[in-house]
């Protein structure tokens, strides 16, 4: 029994996928990073305290009338740059985070990576 030239190249296509498919479906598929909102408000950080999952993406928001920004508390190892009202600053957590605003030392907040 001969196949056809089209039928037969389906049949190459078959069992390629048939043959690289299982190596495929078993890589990592990364997922896009789960998104929280801090937003500042009246001098403070809502909500102050989050629980989040490793590699969340944490974004700021500022509706206050006054800049902010949100600097690391403890080694002060990283920091935003002032944002102005209804601006916004974001940072992918991947351990626990207390931070503070600079501008404004009583502003805190803390973060918990679960």
């Amino acid at each position: 029994m001969r196949l056809k030239r089209g039928y037969y190249k389906s049949f190459v296509l078959l069992v390629a996928l048939l043959i690289f498919a299982p190596q495929v479906s078993g890589q990592k598929k990364t997922k896009a990073p789960k998104v929280y909102t801090i937003e500042i408000s009246k001098m403070k950080f809502i909500p102050a305290d989050l629980v989040v999952e490793k590699g969340s993406k944490i974004v700021w928001i500022n509706k206050d009338f006054y800049p902010h920004d949100i600097t690391d508390e403890i080694k002060k190892t990283w920091s935003s740059k002032p944002i102005n009202q209804n601006q916004s600053w974001s940072k992918i957590v991947t351990k626990n985070e207390n931070y503070f605003c600079n501008l404004h030392k009583t502003m805190k907040g803390k973060i918990t990576v679960k």
